[in-house]
């Protein structure tokens, strides 16, 4: 296509720029052909006018589309330029911070510096068996790929790991081989896989250094191989190594260090074992403090001296050899201290006893002298005669420098060596896996002989990287049968050729090494005069005659001459040497042997090779002189020997390539130097990579995934049934230049550029599509918009006019109502004004007229009055007379009145002071408020009576002014008295004015008091009123105070319930852990005994000896699980013919750990047997004490005396003939010391195994005779003392509660009977006294005693349930403890805290494995304690019982001759039983379990028949009290059952059919063991088939360990079968088709999520998933059982889904969310249809839906990080991160999420406590439960079918 068609307005292009390497812009304008200048606009907004190169005319690079960026292969770009591929890395680790991307071949890594959480065991375990393609890049894919491709192809893979020093490339190598080792495992015992993880802190320590640019450089290269078996396991390794930096050894240069180990020395110098070494500080030594950098920021050296010593313990290096390494290092540093004295220009001398030459010889063993004079002068050889010649200061110093570095690379050899020794495997290699950690290209200021033999490795291995590249290419284009041509790409063999052809560099250093006199300024001039205009690839200096530059393929790099001849000879004085060789140090002369004995056993390999550092390609057969002569080969020849060496096995191998890039020179976290990565992308041949697959097809499509993508640029007329046709037609419309693609089998090609202008088409599309759509879409809206606001204008007129007519109208009524109202008024005025005129004429007339009447009136009135006034002035004179006269009285009768007022007014005046007294004594008293009220009752009644006596006196004053007018009558009557009494009058009318003066000061005073009182009143009533309003503040405070109480009590009850509630669920949880705990021990125990079992085949196998017979294997003494501890017994009594018939053939060797503990067995049981003895001494005594009380029955009680005297002395005599017999047996085993002794066939281990048989057997049997012993003396006891006697029934309870448990009790009792049942048969009659009725006394107390101890086994059980809470307590104390101890894990590196977590799970599981070990003996003890007991108890009391059965049985004896005739009337009689004879078990067990057919019996039989069956059978053995036939069947059945699991236990069919059979069993044995608890559905004539003899209860725990056993199986054979389908069928097939478009992909092409033939699909999971359902309940699983397998599968399903999302860049988009929520909610529908939603199956879906949910929503504002960090509160904060970091745009119109976003999630996140584990542990297994589910079927009913072949059995 044109150039006008991609460079138009508003593409985007990358024009070179001097600080960013590349800078993004967008063109303005449309680009013409013959334009000049480019306009364009930059990312910061200025605009800029780009010319064109006038001679070129090239036009800049086109920028990739943005659904192209931060793609996983830089080769699916579609512009492959260096813009685009530093582009794309950049956005990948800075944005996304992804440190892994593909470039075709090559994984580049960039070093993050910093510590990242994606190499742990689950990431390794999502990698493992995953193709490369398929998941995001990391180094685990490319070692899988390795690996794959080793077990595949048959053929040795390589992995080439390169970069700058800094880059991570030693990292690198190091996850690659973890990732071997934790994905093979070693094919031995050994723990290869460790040992070579562990080589790597020692070649570190030895092999690392600081740098400027790298804390933690290697300065030499290595090789490591890794071998493999036939089986693909570890079996061995080999290490090679190239070029160690000798130099750094006595030089560094500023801010580096010399090699770790000397700073770790100097670091431990201080432990008691490195004394001698006599070190100190480093900056004590020169060759450790020239670099001015002694310490390493973060990095402990003593704590890395800890690691590399352990690692050597760990690699086989003895403490000896550890502490010769050291002091040969040691002596190393003191030899760097030595110092030189000038005697003259040409002689040196070191001063006498100097102290650091001495301290040197003292470590090496040396004379002291004879290194002192051969380290000042030289020995000097010539044809004739030999020369001691003296050096000078300088050469001595140099010469000192060089055998330091001698001794250095000599002893890192030597550890090389042994290294290799210890990884060197015995067993034939098969095929193995290098790993190659070399230096990359290097260029720096100044340029030695070291860096150019770095570029002459980098060369080599680019001319490879080269070939290999173009050679796949080659195979792809063949592979499709497409034409190609040649692709010119870079060949850097001139430059090799340049080097190390014949004179070349390599060949003219050598020569001039060979001359005497030769010097760096003659080579160099060799050079200038050889390869100077001659070679266009070699140049020289204008500014020197020292230099030379070589034009590499990377760069251009100037060497310096100086010092090229001195490291290329590396000459080493011989006398130096050899005075080392006569050291009295073993380990040092051992360094400098000749080549063919220095190397050890341990530097060959299994293939013959040695280090290539130190031999040549081809050795020669010895001869004299043949070791000088290979001393003196030069360092450039060996190192070139070296190279082709590993070139030639590199050719021999499949190489995968890692190319590490160090992002900036400053080790700062996740930051981009462009200028630096780009220098490295050039050096470490990536660009060349892209060139080479620019330049031919490198964009290639599958035509399904082309249809699918470009589905939208074809018409619907172009579609074709055949895809291919469909797609080349469709192409040759699109692109017109057929050159620009080719057609293959498989896949289109394309060249590059073309799928972006297919995207551009695309895109073109899709976009004018979007615009017809938003135009129709906007044009509807439009319309809808118009009509809605065209309905609105209607409405609206509407109303406004509607509005105006009624304001017209309004106005209209307003008018005439105007009109009116202005009528009325005008008339009112009128009116009004009318009215006012005639009322004021009537007024004016009114007052006229009332005028004139009024004088007249007044002229009447005056004559009126003046008569009247005559008649008052007489009678007033007359009246005047009479007042004197009165006056005078009245003054007599005041006088008198005033005193008594007086009085009176005392009075009150008393009582008011008391009233204030009152105030006083109540002024804010509450409790006195009732006193108050009645004082104020009492006032008030004061005042009444005040009030009373003022009306008393005013009626006194009344009558007495009554009295008076009388008195004044008569007065009147005596006139004269009158006159007399005038002067009286006088003064009485005086004293009446004083006395109205008083009585009115009287008033006054009583107003006072009233307002006092009145006021008092009011102070009393406000101060009541007061103390209410407090009493009810007292009261709400009160109730406010209850209120809050309340709420409290209720806050703290809801708390203490949510608490409860938690403990609760934090017990479930601890339950559940203990429960997945044991589960697991139980998984790893199976797991391991099947390791057994395949390991004793293949000794089997391999020795090729048949063993007739040979029933008991070895897991029978050290197995710690059921099968041993209930079929060991029954072995025993099997293996004692096969060991009589077969002594030679076992080859089993003596365990000693069994003998030990049966001979503490046997001492504890002395032990008991002596406290026995004692207790029956002690019942001496108390009888003897209780003799005189006893004189009624002499001759008995003698007779019981002399019995009991008679056991004890048998039982002494039998106790010491055990001892002699153990004795006998330790003699026999203290006799033979050699190994044929514990040997089975030996005559001390038959001594052994006979006699503790006998021992153990006869010590049971006495402890039972001792305790029937103990029984007849209470019995005996009892019947002599009366029965009223409570003393003695108090001595009988305590011995009773003596006795340990039920069974002893029982024991008793039958030994009361039988002593009863003995004495009667010995001739001892029944006496008349009573002792029939004592002896049944006797049996009710035991009866009660009974009684009572049932009442303490129920304080017992209550005791252990204290006790298991206390034992809870204790788990989560170790469970604190274990967080505690993986936190302080956590604290150590990755290597320390991996071997720390093994080393504590291995002491864990060994201390649990001895735990349970001694409890299960424990539990075998009093197993067989009981059972002696009930045999003896069965012997001595079931008679009658078996009486009974005997009589019985021979009816259905006879019976059995006719059962084919079926009588249906006698079904009544069946008792659910089977019967079966003890030689058809094997039969019974083969027929019904090992060759049964699962689908047979889910088809025509009821479920679980099998179970039915061998539970009838048991319940006949326990019928018949046949404790050997019962003990058999079960041990029979457990171990087929395991038999049929290994042999077809990846049949799911076959492990769910015995996992519910198993469980029916166990249900079975639960429903009929006739406890309470499983009884209460039972029928009654179920609770009659109950077990009546045996006691199964440990037998039903086996059964559960192995229905958890099988369950487990179950989960790994449904894991297996859905692991296949679940990525395909929940990730990459498209549910819902054309929601998502496939993205262009590079070279490593994914999984197709086209659906075609073989792809598995969400219908073939939920097929899978019905099948798994339907056999489940076709078997009769337990409904409760069948909901934890379908959580299990579910939770496979989601954990399996989220991880391979997680690590799936190209799975994080927007319509991959909908299809996952889509493919989740077809699996709740199934949930649903199945009625297994309330399973908890769905929960365990939540994190993928929450992942899903996460994809869809917006990630842009606050609002929607608070949203997000709402909704996923299932995913962890590094699962939310890692989405948003991997969200992938499949189409342009989707936008990618902020960086600022994501740091908002992670800021709103960091106080979430979760698990910083990236991944679901997919391996996960729940912890199963098998609640208690009993059948409603009959036993009686089971019918047994002819098809199961079991003809031999009978129904009872």
């Amino acid at each position: 296509m044109a150039a006008s068609e991609l460079y138009t307005k508003f593409a985007r292009v990358w024009i070179p720029d001097p600080e960013e390497v590349w800078k993004s812009a967008e063109l303005l304008k449309d680009y013409k052909p013959g334009d000049k200048v480019l306009l364009l606009h930059l990312e910061d907004g200025k605009d800029l006018e780009y010319r064109l190169d006038p001679k070129t005319e090239e036009l800049p690079h086109l920028r990739n589309p943005d659904i192209l960026v931060g793609e996983n292969d830089l080769t699916a770009l579609s512009y492959l330029h260096e813009p685009a591929v530093l582009h794309n890395l950049r956005v990948r680790f800075i944005d996304s911070k992804l440190i892994y991307t593909y470039c075709g071949i090559v994984l580049v890594a960039i070093n993050p510096y910093e510590q990242l959480p994606i190499y742990g065991e689950d990431i390794i375990n999502a990698y493992s068996g995953q193709n490369m393609g398929d998941m995001d890049p990391h180094i685990f894919a490319v070692a899988e790929e390795a690996y794959k491709q080793m077990a595949r192809d048959e053929r040795n893979q390589s992995i080439i790991v390169s970069g700058e020093s800094g880059a991570g490339k030693t990292v690198s190598a190091k996850y690659a081989m973890r990732y071997f080792a934790t994905v093979s495992g070693s094919a031995s015992e050994a723990n290869v896989e460790e040992k070579v993880l562990a080589s790597n802190p020692i070649m570190e320590s030895i092999g690392n250094a600081k740098t400027t640019r790298n804390d933690n450089s290697s300065r030499f290269g290595k090789y490591i191989e890794i071998g493999f078996d036939k089986r693909y396991r570890i079996i061995g390794a080999n290490m090679r190594t190239y070029l160690l930096e000798k130099s750094r050894v006595v030089f560094q240069a500023e801010e580096e260090r010399n090699y770790h180990i000397f700073y770790q020395l100097c670091a431990s110098a201080k432990l008691p074992e490195f004394k001698m070494l006599r070190l100190g500080d480093a900056n004590n030594f020169h060759y450790t403090k020239q670099g001015g950098s002694p310490v390493i920021e973060g990095v402990d050296d003593a704590t890395e001296m800890a690691q590399t010593r352990q690692a050597c313990t760990l690699l086989g290096i003895s403490e000896s050899y550890q502490m010769g390494i050291f002091r040969i290092l040691a002596g190393i540093l003191h030899l760097g201290n030595v110092g030189f004295t000038s005697r003259d220009s040409d002689s040196c001398t070191i001063p006498p006893k100097h102290e650091p030459l001495s301290i040197f010889c003292d470590l090496m063993a040396v004379d002291f002298e004879e290194m002192c004079h051969w380290l000042c002068h030289r020995k000097l050889a010539t044809a004739t005669e030999t020369y001691i010649k003296p050096i000078s200061k300088l050469q001595a110093t140099n010469a000192r420098d060089a055998l330091a570095k001698h001794i250095y690379a000599k002893l890192f050899n030597w550890i090389v060596d042994h290294v290799n020794q210890v990884l060197h495997s015995a067993v034939k290699q098969h095929s193995f896996i290098g790993v190659l950690d070399i230096y990359g290209f290097e260029t720096f200021e100044i340029n030695s002989f070291e860096q150019f033999c770095i570029n002459y490795a980098n060369e080599k291995l680019q001319q490879q990287f080269n070939m290999h590249v173009f050679k796949l290419e080659q195979e792809e284009y063949m592979k499709e049968q497409i034409p190609w041509t040649l692709i010119d790409f870079y060949d850097n063999q001139p430059c090799i050729n340049l080097i190390e052809s014949k004179l070349g560099i390599l060949d003219l250093l050598d020569e001039e090494c060979r001359m005497p006199k030769g010097t760096d300024d003659t080579w160099a001039q060799k050079l200038y005069n050889t390869h100077l205009n001659k070679c266009a690839l070699f140049e020289k200096p204008r500014l020197s005659n020292k230099a030379f530059i070589i034009q590499h393929f990377a760069d251009k790099v100037e060497y310096q001459c100086e010092g090229f001849l001195e490291k290329n000879k590396d000459t080493v004085f011989e006398e130096q040497i050899k005075v080392l060789k006569s050291s009295k140090f073993k380990m040092l002369p051992e360094l400098f042997q000749d080549d063919e004995k220095a190397i050890s056993p341990s530097s060959a390999t299994s293939s013959g090779r040695t280090p290539l550092s130190r031999t040549p390609a081809k050795p020669t057969k010895g001869r004299p002189g043949q070791a000088a002569k290979e001393h003196k080969k030069t360092v450039g020849h060996q190192f070139r020997n070296s190279l082709h060496l590993l070139m030639e096995t590199l050719n021999a191998t499949t190489p995968h390539y890692v190319r590490c890039i160090k992002p900036n020179d400053f080790k700062f976290p996740f930051t981009f130097d462009e200028k630096r990565a780009v220098q490295q992308l050039r050096a470490c041949g990536v660009l060349e990579t892209i060139r080479i697959s620019a330049a031919g097809f490198p964009s290639r499509w599958t035509y399904q995934e082309f249809f699918s993508r470009y589905r939208v640029l074809m018409k619907q007329k172009d579609v074709l049934s055949e895809r291919k046709q469909t797609c080349k037609n469709v192409l040759e419309k699109l692109i017109l230049d057929k050159d620009k693609y080719q057609f293959g089998k498989t896949k289109i090609f394309f060249r590059a550029g073309q799928v972006a202008y297919l995207e551009k088409l695309r895109a073109d599309k899709l976009r004018a599509a979007c615009i017809r759509i938003q135009k129709t879409i906007r044009g509807w809206l439009l319309r809808k918009k118009y009509l809605r606001m065209r309905k609105a204008a209607i409405t609206v007129q509407r109303y406004a006019r509607g509005h105006q007519a009624r304001c017209y109208a309004k106005f209209l009524r307003r008018t005439k109502a105007a009109t009116i109202i202005q009528k009325y008024w005008r008339m009112y005025v009128i009116r009004r004004r009318y009215k006012i005129r005639r009322t004021a004429t009537i007024v004016l007339q009114s007052y006229l007229r009332g005028y004139l009447a009024r004088n007249r009136y007044r002229k009447i009135l005056r004559e009126h009055k003046a008569i009247i006034i005559q008649k008052w002035v007489r009678g007033w004179l007359a009246r005047t007379y009479y007042k004197r006269s009165m006056h005078a009285i009245i003054y007599l009768q005041c006088c008198f009145r005033r005193m008594m007022a007086k009085r009176e007014l005392k009075k009150l005046k008393i009582e008011a002071r008391s009233v204030e007294r009152y105030k006083k004594l109540h002024i804010g008293m509450e409790n006195k408020i009732m006193q108050l009220q009645r004082k104020v009752d009492e006032q008030n009644k004061d005042y009444k009576c005040l009030m009373e006596k003022l009306t008393n006196l005013e009626g006194i004053y009344n009558s007495e002014t009554e009295k008076l007018r009388s008195d004044l009558e008569r007065l009147h009557l005596s006139e004269e008295e009158a006159k007399i009494a005038t002067g009286r009058v006088l003064s009485l009318q005086e004293e009446i004015a004083k006395l109205r003066k008083d009585l009115e000061q009287t008033q006054c005073e009583k107003k006072s008091i009233e307002e006092c009182a009145d006021r008092y009143k009011q102070e009393t009533e406000q101060l009541v009123s007061n103390l209410k309003e407090e009493n009810t503040l007292l009261k709400q405070e009160k109730e406010a105070l209850n209120h809050l109480i309340v709420e409290q009590a209720k806050e703290m009850t809801e708390t203490m319930e949510k608490k409860l509630i938690e403990e609760t669920k934090q017990l479930e949880l601890d339950l559940n852990d203990e429960r997945l705990r044991y589960q697991n021990l139980l998984n790893e125990f199976s797991r391991l005994e099947e390791r057994y079992d395949d390991l004793k085949e293949e000794m089997t196998l391999m020795v090729n000896v048949p063993k007739p017979g040979h029933r008991r294997t070895d897991s029978t003494h050290s197995s710690n699980e059921s099968e041993c501890t209930f079929s060991s017994e029954i072995a025993e009594t099997e293996d004692i013919p096969s060991r009589t018939e077969e002594p030679s053939e076992k080859k089993v060797p003596l365990d000693m750990s069994l003998f030990l503990k049966l001979q503490k067995r046997v001492t504890e049981l002395e032990q008991e047997k002596q406290v026995m003895q004692d207790e029956l001494d002690h019942k001496e005594e108390q009888v003897l004490r209780s003799k005189a009380k006893e004189e009624e029955r002499p001759q008995i009680r003698g007779a019981e005396l002399e019995y009991e005297s008679l056991k004890r002395q048998e039982l002494e005599s039998e106790n010491k003939k055990l001892k002699n017999e153990l004795n006998e047996l330790r003699k026999a085993l203290s006799e033979k010391s050699a190994p044929e002794v514990t040997a089975p066939g030996a005559p001390a281990y038959r001594v052994l195994m006979e006699q503790l048989t006998s021992v153990s057997e006869e010590l049971d049997v006495r402890k039972e005779e001792v305790l029937i012993l103990r029984s007849q003396l209470m019995s005996q006891k009892e019947a002599i003392q009366p029965k009223n006697t409570m003393t003695d029934s108090t001595i009988l309870l305590e011995d009773v509660q003596k006795m340990k448990d039920k069974g002893e009790i029982a024991q008793a009792y039958i030994g009361l009977k039988e002593t009863n049942r003995s004495s009667a048969m010995d001739g001892h009659e029944l006496n008349e006294d009573g002792e029939l009725l004592l002896v049944y006394e006797g049996l009710k107390q035991a009866n009660r005693l009974l009684e009572c101890q049932l009442q303490s086994q129920k304080r017992s059980h209550e005791n252990e349930a204290e006790a298991l809470r206390g034992e809870i307590q204790s788990l989560k104390e170790e469970n604190n403890r274990q967080q505690q101890l993986l936190a302080q894990n956590l604290q150590l590196p990755p290597e320390a805290r991996i071997e720390a977590s093994l080393q504590h799970e291995i002491t864990r599981l060994t201390n649990e494995n001895l735990d349970l070990m001694e409890q299960l003996e424990k539990q075998d003890k009093t197993v067989r304690k009981l059972k002696k007991q009930l045999k003896v108890f069965a012997k001595k009391i079931g008679e009658l019982e078996v009486g009974q059965m005997e009589n019985i049985s021979p009816g259905q004896i006879i019976d059995e001759p006719i059962r084919p005739v079926n009588i249906p009337r006698k079904e009544k009689d069946f008792q659910g039983m089977l019967e079966y004879k003890k030689e058809d078990e094997q039969k019974l067990v083969k027929n019904l379990i090992l060759e049964l057919k699962p689908r047979g019996v889910a088809v025509n039989l009821i479920p679980g028949l099998p179970a039915y069956i061998l539970f009838m059978c048991v319940r006949h053995a326990d019928y018949l009290n046949d404790d050997q036939k019962v003990r058999s069947l079960l041990t029979s059945t457990i171990n087929s059952i395991k038999k049929v699991l290994k042999k077809r236990g990846d049949d799911f069919e076959t492990v769910s059919f015995w996992l519910s059979n198993t469980c029916r069993f166990l249900h079975c044995l639960k429903q009929y063991s006739g406890e309470e608890g499983f009884m209460k559905h039972n029928t009654s004539r179920q609770n009659e088939h109950c077990l009546t003899n045996f006691d199964l209860a440990e037998y039903r725990q086996v059964l559960s360990d192995l229905a958890i056993q099988i369950y487990q199986q179950l989960v790994r054979v449904l894991e297996n079968i859905l692991q296949p389908m679940i990525v395909s069928g929940m990730l990459e097939h498209e549910t819902i088709q054309g929601v998502s478009g496939v993205k262009p992909t590079g070279l490593r092409k994914r999984t197709s999520s086209i659906a075609d033939e073989g792809t598995y699909t969400l219908d073939s999971i939920l097929r899978q998933l019905n099948s798994f359902h339907s056999v489940m309940c076709q078997h009769g699983m337990d409904p409760e059982l069948i909901k934890q397998v379908v959580k299990q599968m579910f939770y496979i399903v989601g954990a399996v889904t989220l991880n391979n999302l997680l690590l799936r860049k190209d799975m994080c988009s927007w319509s991959k969310g909908m299809q996952i929520r889509y493919n989740v909610s077809q699996l709740e529908e199934w949930l649903r249809d199945k009625n297994l939603m309330n399973s908890g199956a769905k929960e365990t879906l939540e994190p993928l839906i929450q992942a899903a949910q996460l994809l869809q929503v917006k990630k842009k504002t606050d609002d929607d990080a608070e949203a997000i960090c709402s909704m996923c509160n299932a995913l962890t904060t590094a699962q939310i991160v890692k989405v948003l970091n991997l969200y992938t745009p499949v189409n342009e119109f989707e936008e990618r999420v902020s960086v600022s976003f994501i740091r908002t999630i992670q800021m709103r996140l960091r106080d979430r406590k979760d698990s910083p584990q990236l991944l679901m542990d997919a391996k996960h297994i729940f912890p199963v439960t098998f609640p208690f589910n009993p059948s409603s079927l009959a036993l009686e009913t089971i019918q047994i079918p002819a098809s199961l072949g079991l003809g031999f059995i009978s129904r009872v």
